[in-house]
């Protein structure tokens, strides 16, 4: 059994801690699919095999995560023009709820590079075609979280301050500096870590599983949430993380984001195949 251990050792990063494993939880009474138990200090090595995997397809990852970048250049622009601004501060938080969605040409990838296939961007954008229908339902469950967010911060505002909705260069002031600033951002908050703990615990293995497998979206749903109960200290470090990465993608004016976005989601392709058996 050592000389086993040993051997995977050599192969990655996450098979130096297989010997770490528990026992693994089915998600239903069927033999698959099976979840891992896994150790906290787990999610690191995800990170390194992710960054493995953009180093090894670093202009698909890259011109991946660019495409986010133009697309929330464009959409702040829009809102700038129309006189919105006031709704880019919910907008770029809510991208939480759609990001997971976003990066599955990412997981592609790195489903393409385990298994030594040819990598594209046309490859990465066309990933949705695995499994279609799934995705789309999937997509549309997020899609209704990122309203609902979207729905709360617009009322949540006119019970905090009065007036009409701020400018760009009262809007600062408002939000951060004045005397309803704290208990609106404190709830705000609250509300918002509550939905996103909800997309998390569906999301978190849930896409990449689909693109893998020929399984529907409660079957991926329903893995992803055990897998998430069952492992909840790493996965709450994995989920710390994936803020950490991408609110410093958002915070550098979503340029971040065409490496965050890549980085994490090739990590999320390791993470699922490291979890679910």
């Amino acid at each position: 059994m050592e000389t086993r251990h040993s051997a995977a050792s050599c192969v990655s990063g996450i098979d130096e801690a297989e010997e770490q494993m528990i026992d693994a939880v089915p998600v239903f009474q069927t033999p698959s699919p099976k979840i891992r138990l896994i150790p906290i200090d787990r999610p690191w090595l995800w990170l390194a095999e992710g960054w493995r995997d953009l180093l090894r397809a670093p202009g698909v990852s890259v011109a991946y995560g660019g495409l986010l970048v133009g697309i929330s250049l464009a959409l702040a622009l829009a809102l700038y023009l129309f006189d919105l601004l006031y709704l880019l501060l919910p907008l770029t938080a809510g991208f939480m709820f759609v990001a997971p969605l976003l990066a599955v040409g990412l997981y592609e990838t790195s489903r393409r590079l385990a298994s030594n296939e040819p990598v594209s961007l046309e490859a990465a954008l066309s990933s949705w075609r695995r499994n279609p229908g799934q995705l789309s339902m999937l997509g549309t469950i997020l899609m209704l979280f990122h309203l609902a967010w979207v729905r709360v911060a617009m009322l949540l505002y006119p019970l905090f301050f009065q007036g009409p909705n701020p400018s760009l260069g009262n809007l600062p002031d408002i939000l951060f500096f004045s005397p309803m600033s704290l208990p609106f951002l404190v709830t705000g908050t609250a509300i918002g870590a509550v939905l996103a703990s909800l997309v998390f615990a569906i999301t978190a293995v849930s896409i990449p599983m689909l693109i893998d497998r020929n399984v529907g979206v409660v079957t991926a749903v329903a893995t992803s949430f055990v897998a998430v109960r069952h492992n909840w200290q790493a996965m709450t470090l994995w989920a710390a993380l994936i803020v950490f990465f991408t609110g410093f993608g958002l915070v550098a004016f979503f340029v971040g984001l065409a490496f965050a976005v890549p980085l994490v989601g090739h990590a999320t392709w390791h993470c699922y195949k490291d979890v679910v058996e």
